[in-house]
């Protein structure tokens, strides 16, 4: 969400914001365009900051804590403008007040470390202890600049900084003048070993500043990490930092435009880190034209306005896979990281009904990706019942032979109001063995948990959601992101503050299933670089593919009582190696017979009590 310099590049801003909901009508009639949002009960909860209608259906909100001291914005939030004075009005106050922000406290993104989460914020960071009960705050940091997308490595953080606010001293007084040598754009990293003393110990500036980041580990060199700089706002001057020169590359061969930073940090001297790379991942491959991608624009008479290739909002590694998935506003790319200093691209995906490709996420196994699309740039009520299921939604695309292949959209199945903000934003995938699940932030429309097991046939299977901050006026707000981490989910809501949730068994999620996930832990998290998951042989593991096969009728009555039998003595400590073989190979004959995902999982039960037999 680049809000501050979407608003200052135009001084038509009241027509990108006051005609969101008109706009979205009319495109929306358009041919070809047919699948609209279905009514639900969370369309229509009652308003509140504090106490709005909930609905939750297969979660529970356990713990709802306000922002952090400090971090309180007293105006409620940001509000769009409505009318060409609101916007006239906003703009000239943006340009008047260099240390003004319209999401100057808003909650951002999250990574966990040792037992710690850790929130972004556009004023900072705060971390919270986690453990029985409520998380506990334990450390603040004011350091204003946006977006504040935070990672953590060992006892180091990292945040991403963008805006012209930002100072190289985290202070708060700063200037509008065009060149200011103590303006800071880019990634801070923080010595956090202490959480009574945290301080920064680089500040690595770019050309676009860092709207997020990712980090890399080195294949190989355990004491050398990478950081992937994905920024989205305008370029600097060339007298603020002089590796920066703006424009197109047919005019300007060294723009920076159309490149990610790749930022070398040796851990063992982390206040050196340095950019040694800007790679043209957008080049095509044949001509070497830096600007070998989509150009933006309109695809298509029914189809949106779609942004121009010349960034990635965000970039997935998913280093034992060797590939990374960038959501780069006007196309999805795939990655080769094998050199993590040299990324190249080796396949690209584009599709007329996504406006902006905010963010990737791949399964557990790799061969399944999900792009959101952020319409509107977040700032919108994109998810009411007159707009398009295909607009500001996920788009599903599998990988074969190193290639993007779209199969499917998937939007929040619920109608939004006029005044909530509403577009696909952050999740992660929640391990159940077995399924391919992601948990997701919707801003407004909650929080809301897919099943992309089949590519083709995506579906909701769990959500929460609260009524809007106000029934009269958008205020921007809700859940930035929503991720599974260590047994639970936790979202940063926008304005309200942290919610921990967790799951509950209903007809689509068993108690089996969500027991499997909840025994998978790691010691850091951060969501933009994923780790294959294994799960231990248990009964919980064994009882999820079985209530999956069951749920989709696809084992036979007969076989299923048998595993149903074996997992309970297993349960009660009786381990029946012979029995366990016999079962196995049983198991193994049906896979056999199978197809699809009913053979997988089939398999994969034989395999598990193989593994028992010995």
């Amino acid at each position: 969400m680049n809000v501050r310099s979407t608003l200052l590049s135009s001084v038509a801003v009241f027509g990108l914001l006051l005609g969101a909901t008109a706009a979205s009508a009319q495109q929306a009639s358009g041919p070809g365009v047919t699948q609209q949002i279905p009514v639900d009960a969370r369309s229509t909860l009652t308003p509140g900051l504090r106490d709005a209608g909930m609905s939750a259906s297969g979660l529970v909100l356990e713990h709802s804590l306000p922002m952090a001291p400090g971090f309180v914005d007293p105006d409620i939030g940001f509000s769009p403008p409505t009318s060409r004075e609101e916007g006239q009005a906003l703009v000239a106050r943006m340009r008047s007040n260099a240390a003004f922000s319209p999401l100057g406290m808003a909650n951002t993104d999250m990574a966990l470390s040792d037992g710690k989460l850790f929130i972004g914020n556009f004023n900072g960071f705060n971390a919270y202890e986690l453990g029985e009960g409520a998380p506990r705050l334990v450390m603040s940091v004011v350091c204003p600049g946006g977006q504040g997308d935070v990672s953590v490595h060992g006892d180091l953080l990292f945040m991403s900084v963008e805006e012209n606010r930002g100072r190289l001293d985290c202070g708060a007084t700063t200037t509008a003048s065009a060149v200011d040598s103590e303006r800071f754009r880019g990634v801070r990293i923080f010595d956090i070993s202490d959480l009574n003393a945290p301080r920064q110990i680089a500040a690595v500036q770019t050309c676009r500043g860092s709207h997020t980041h990712t980090l890399v580990p080195h294949p190989s060199d355990p004491n050398v990490l990478y950081v992937y700089g994905q920024g989205t706002s305008d370029v600097r001057k060339t007298e603020e930092l002089a590796i920066c020169t703006d424009g197109q590359p047919d005019s300007n061969p060294e723009t920076a435009l159309f490149s990610i930073d790749v930022i070398r940090v040796d851990l063992n001297r982390p206040q050196d880190a340095a950019i040694v790379n800007r790679p043209r991942i957008f080049a095509d491959g044949t001509t070497g034209r830096v600007a070998g991608l989509w150009r933006g624009g309109r695809a298509g008479v029914a189809s949106q306005d779609t942004a121009q290739t010349n960034q990635c909002h965000d970039i997935t590694v998913y280093p034992e896979i060797g590939l990374a998935g960038g959501a780069c506003s006007g196309n999805g790319i795939l990655l080769d990281i094998s050199d993590p200093e040299r990324p190249t691209r080796v396949s690209d995906i584009f599709d007329p009904d996504m406006a902006y490709w905010h963010s990737a996420t791949f399964n557990n196994a790799g061969d399944k990706v999900v792009f959101t699309d952020e319409w509107s740039g977040g700032i919108g009520a994109r998810c009411q019942a007159t707009d398009p299921a295909t607009w500001g939604a996920n788009m599903i695309a599998t990988i074969e032979n190193r290639t993007l292949s779209g199969k499917s959209f998937h939007k929040l199945p619920s109608a939004q109001g006029s005044t909530e903000n509403c577009v696909a934003h952050n999740g992660n995938i929640i391990p159940v063995p077995g399924r391919d699940l992601m948990v997701q932030a919707w801003y407004q429309g909650g929080i809301s948990i897919m099943d992309f097991t089949d590519p083709a046939r995506p579906i909701e299977v769990a959500h929460f959601d609260r009524g809007p901050i106000s029934a009269e006026r958008l205020y921007v707000g809700g859940s930035w992101s929503a991720y599974w981490l260590n047994g639970r989910i936790y979202s940063s809501e926008i304005a309200r503050g942290l919610d921990v949730l967790r799951l509950v068994p209903t007809d689509q999620l068993s108690a089996a299933e969500i027991a499997a996930a909840e025994a998978v832990m790691s010691a850091t998290i951060n969501p933009q670089t994923q780790t294959r998951v294994s799960w231990a042989d248990t009964p919980d593991v064994a009882g999820a593919y079985l209530d999956q096969l069951t749920r989709s009728q696809g084992i036979e009555a007969g076989l299923a009582g048998q595993v149903q039998a074996r997992i309970e003595q297993w349960r009660g400590g009786n381990a029946d190696l012979a029995g366990s073989a016999e079962l196995s190979a049983a198991l193994n004959a049906a896979s056999g017979k199978a197809t699809g995902v009913a053979a997988a999982r089939l398999k994969a039960l034989a395999d598990l009590f193989g593994r028992q037999a010995g």
